[in-house]
């Protein structure tokens, strides 16, 4: 069983920490899909994810290739994600269900902590996961260095 792991984004954008995320899921050997719900955002954090440094270039592809099932990181707003993900990173509050938790090695919710709407839904989700018997981890770098604040 897999574990929902939530970062509450307040000092870095997503577009930093999510390279960041993105770069230790490929470590671990996982196949990712990063799920949104804005397919113009999604092409905006592709573009971001192919003007990074060349030293940590993260192959990845937008869903509806001909190759989705190869990539190793798929940028998507489906559920289902063809390149059979052990990981997804959810941003802009996409739904995230405790079945989905549950046959994943891991569900990252990355949340704008500076949107107070993100964060009560990020406080909604949590709830939902915690009822459903998920286990959770909840990260914030508050601090200026990246914290686990609650583990359940």
């Amino acid at each position: 069983m897999g574990a929902a792991y939530f970062y509450h984004l307040t000092r870095r954008p997503l577009e930093e920490t999510l390279p960041v995320l993105l770069g230790k899921a490929c470590q671990a050997g996982w196949a990712i899909a990063v799920r949104g719900t804005d397919p113009g955002r999604l092409d905006w954090l592709d573009e971001k994810l192919w003007l990074g440094p060349d030293d940590g270039f993260l192959p990845h592809g937008r869903a509806g290739g001909p190759h989705d099932a190869m990539q190793p990181i798929l940028l998507t707003t489906e559920a289902e994600a063809a390149n059979t993900p052990a990981c997804v990173m959810a941003i802009d509050g996409v739904a995230v269900d405790a079945e989905e938790v549950g046959v994943l090695e891991r569900v990252c919710i990355l949340f704008d902590g500076n949107d107070p709407q993100a964060v009560q839904h990020a406080r909604d989700q949590w709830k939902a996961l915690m009822e459903a018997g998920c286990a959770a981890q909840y990260w914030s770098e508050e601090s200026g260095r990246w914290e686990k604040k609650a583990e359940a």
